[in-house]
């Protein structure tokens, strides 16, 4: 009698006298518990292989196929003109107003229908100098050139420019007929009209401002310096309103 092994279990070969050889299989049971721990072994070494790969930024970057896109469609940019400016800004002004809006009806208490809004309205105005129209007379040289007098337009107010990012609206009571017809959809007629307003009262206080003046002192003090560098000795500014 024989016997030898292999991978699939033990093989046995029984010689009786006077007979051939006879060979049987003997199978050996399975060690299920140690392949299971070499293939937890196995696993556990391709995903530390994996994450090391990835903390080296030697794996390509793997993009949700299922993520919004944002694509913009806008056309492109057209120039439609070009204009040389010749307006010299003198000064700048920046204001803060209250815009105080309400809308009801008569006969119907607030508690129905009210919409009123305190808005805060930040922008600026600029002040500037419009060379553009000087004329030959506007610039008179003395004869001996010790001396010039130049005659300006008065300064102007530019159109108020409203600050959307800082203003806004500072508080806001409504009836349940307004709150109604806000979830349905918001007028955005109702923010334009808060800005014209805000925009409107700019433009009044920079007019009762000292804004004017002060730009007209600002061209006087920039062209007697520059003058006075290029060498005249007296240097009058004067300013002519429309």
């Amino acid at each position: 009698m024989s016997m030898h092994s292999d991978d699939d279990g033990l093989t046995q070969q029984i010689t009786r006298p006077g007979e051939e050889p006879m060979v049987v299989y003997v199978r050996q049971p399975r060690h299920w518990g140690r392949n299971f721990l070499i293939f937890i072994g196995v696993v556990g070494l391709l995903v530390a292989g994996l994450f090391a790969l990835t903390a080296a930024k030697l794996l390509p970057t793997l993009r949700n196929p299922f993520a919004t896109q944002t694509t913009d469609k806008s056309s492109p940019v057209l120039l439609q003109s070009i204009q040389d400016l010749s307006h010299y800004v003198a000064a700048e002004g920046n204001f803060q107003v209250i815009v105080d809006l309400q809308e009801n009806k008569r006969f119907v208490p607030d508690l129905i229908f009210n919409q009123h809004t305190l808005f805060v309205g930040v922008g600026s105005v600029d002040a500037y100098v419009d060379f553009g129209g000087l004329t030959e007379g506007a610039i008179v040289i003395s004869p001996d050139g010790s001396s010039v007098e130049i005659t300006l337009p008065a300064p102007v107010l530019e159109k108020p420019s409203l600050n959307t990012n800082e203003s806004r609206v500072y508080a806001e009571e409504r009836g349940l007929v307004n709150i109604l017809g806000d979830l349905v959809g918001n007028d955005p007629n109702k923010q334009a009209q808060l800005y014209q307003l805000a925009e409107s009262k700019i433009a009044e206080a920079a007019t009762k401002s000292q804004l004017a003046e002060r730009a007209e002192k600002n061209t006087r003090a920039m062209l007697e310096s520059l003058l006075h560098q290029l060498g005249y000795e007296r240097v009058t500014i004067n300013f002519v309103k429309p």
